[in-house]
């Protein structure tokens, strides 16, 4: 049997890759996708293809990294909740399939950027307007699956704090990590200009419940405790 701290370490290695893949895969695509502005956005989507394409892999690689960190955290700690954990790994499966389908979009701008035949079809104001469009859609269908990358960290704080493995301060950031993730994805829906002002704001809690998780995992691991006990009792019973 795998031991708590092994699967802490496994659960914070898989963490870290989610963050180095989809940071990069936003980087790129804010580098490359301009507001606002059909023709820069076409423009540099078709003279950055080879990027672009590597920002879409990165994405898609980043949503596997999440689904297995799920399971890993799943199994991490289960026994002070199935059903909660049970939910947790619901939230994060919610949330990759909207992220992965979502990519869609990202790869039509892409083919309509870099396609001769799309010009020609719909001209080349109608082209630079479709292209805009879908790397809109693909930023809005990030925004949609950002609510379950919220919403997991509700269960998962909840289970970090019962847990006995981490300090209870922890579970507490990641819960308003969740809250910090909702504000800016219905701020921005409701709100648009007012929500990208608050945008860095409401999610500082987060990156920081998130990031300081993810170094807990990798440095401490897990230990158990009283708490670990008693909560595999209650799991049991």
């Amino acid at each position: 049997m795998t031991s708590p701290r092994t699967l802490a370490r496994i659960a914070g290695g898989l963490y870290l890759a989610v963050a180095v893949f989809t940071s990069l895969a936003g980087l790129v695509n804010t580098g490359i996708v301009t507001p606002d502005d059909a023709t820069a956005t076409t423009r540099d989507i078709a003279e950055s293809a080879t990027l672009f394409r590597l920002a879409f892999a990165a994405e898609l690689v980043g949503a596997v990294f999440f689904l297995l960190t799920g399971v890993a955290l799943y199994r991490l700690l289960n026994h002070v909740g199935r059903l909660t954990a049970a939910v947790m790994v619901g939230f994060v499966a919610i949330g990759v399939a909207i992220q992965t389908l979502n990519l869609v979009n990202q790869q039509a701008a892409l083919r309509i950027a870099t396609g001769p035949g799309h010009a020609e079809a719909f001209g080349e104001a109608g082209t630079r307007q479709l292209t805009m469009l879908f790397a809109d859609l693909q930023h809005d269908g990030y925004l949609i699956a950002q609510t379950y990358f919220g919403l997991w960290l509700l269960p998962l704080g909840y289970l970090v704090h019962r847990s006995g493995y981490f300090p209870k301060a922890l579970g507490v950031l990641l819960v308003i990590g969740c809250l910090g993730h909702l504000t800016d994805v219905f701020t921005r829906f409701l709100a648009p200009e007012f929500g990208a002002r608050i945008s860095l704001f409401a999610l500082t809690p987060a990156a920081i419940a998130e990031l300081s998780f993810v170094a807990w995992l990798l440095v401490k691991g897990a230990k158990a405790s009283t708490a670990v006990r008693s909560g595999t009792a209650h799991a049991r019973s």
